[in-house]
């Protein structure tokens, strides 16, 4: 019996030691492979637990802000693979400088083959770093607007009023202009177009509006709610109703359709117009000549 198990043992062993191939002057078999795959997922498993410590227990007791804890955090936990990798490698008795020339030509794939991936990951590295978006805020890029829900190296998510998460690579941040309504300051001023009927009394326009304004709840006193008289169209006076709110970071087009409905009931009530396009016709003077098509069904030989 125990003849068979130390042959068995023999025949794995020679399994796991058989080399497979060559890298630089070491030789590469399958027990290293597996000792390099396990120092790998416990360089893993510390990060997250090292990064989840350090940013809970460490970080929060800080002034510093919620995003750029989390931005220390994550950039910190990328240093630690990369120095937990190195240490693995060199560990199981790889040496590393015979691995230049093998680097050198995966550096040369990964900049045609993986530029795209590499360009998201730097972006990435510079979100975390700027922070020109951070955790909870309301961005909008490429047509699309959301709260950022998660930064990651390679791409970010955005979770839309309709509660759709979209991942949008980081690249986007970088290279397309950016809106975040939370960015400093919530406060903004948003504009709501107005056409009313020629003839209308304005002042009495002006005072319907800024009622209206000041009947919302979200909007702000401070600073206070105007009337733009933008011009002379076609059909209408052109108006504009501009307020400052802070909703432009949370619900805005629920904000805008509230204010609509306010002003369209307000306008109702005080009678005044909202028209519809209009256009005049111009007849000149003239004979207007009537051809009858001859091989139209009924039509005679004679005529009328």
């Amino acid at each position: 019996m125990n003849n068979t198990t130390n042959s068995a043992l023999n025949s794995f062993r020679q399994v796991f030691d058989y080399p497979l191939f060559r890298l630089g002057e070491g030789t590469v078999t399958l027990s290293l492979i597996l000792k390099l795959l396990l120092l790998f997922a416990c360089v893993l498993l510390a990060e997250q637990v090292l990064r989840r410590y350090f940013a809970i227990r460490l970080l929060k007791r800080t002034r510093l802000d919620a995003p750029l804890q989390y931005g220390i955090a994550r950039i910190g936990g990328y240093m630690f693979i990369l120095l937990g990798l190195y240490v693995a490698l060199t560990a199981v008795g790889i040496n590393l400088s015979s691995l230049a020339v093998v680097a050198g030509a995966i550096g040369i794939g990964i900049g045609f083959g993986l530029q795209n991936i590499l360009h998201n990951f730097v972006s990435g590295l510079i979100i975390l770093a700027e922070r020109p978006i951070a955790l909870g805020d309301r961005i909008e890029v490429g047509g699309v607007a959301g709260n950022v829900t998660r930064i990651r190296l390679r791409s970010t998510e955005i979770v839309t009023n309709d509660n759709i998460s979209i991942i949008v690579p980081n690249s986007d941040f970088i290279m397309h202009p950016v809106t975040n309504w939370s960015h400093g300051d919530p406060r903004v001023q948003i504009r709501l177009p107005v056409g009313v009927a020629y003839g209308t009394d304005v002042e009495k326009l002006r005072t319907v509006l800024l009622e209206v304004a000041a009947g919302h709840a979200k909007v702000l006193k401070t600073p206070a709610p105007t009337v733009f008289f933008e011009g002379f169209g076609d059909s209408a006076l052109l108006f504009e109703l501009g307020v400052w709110t802070a909703e432009m970071a949370h619900s805005p087009r629920r904000f805008r359709s509230e204010l609509n409905f306010a002003i369209e009931r307000k306008l109702r009530e005080n009678h005044i117009q909202i028209p519809f396009p209009q256009r005049d016709l111009h007849l000149r003077s003239g004979n207007i000549v009537l051809q009858q098509n001859s091989g139209a069904p009924g039509s005679g030989s004679g005529g009328t």
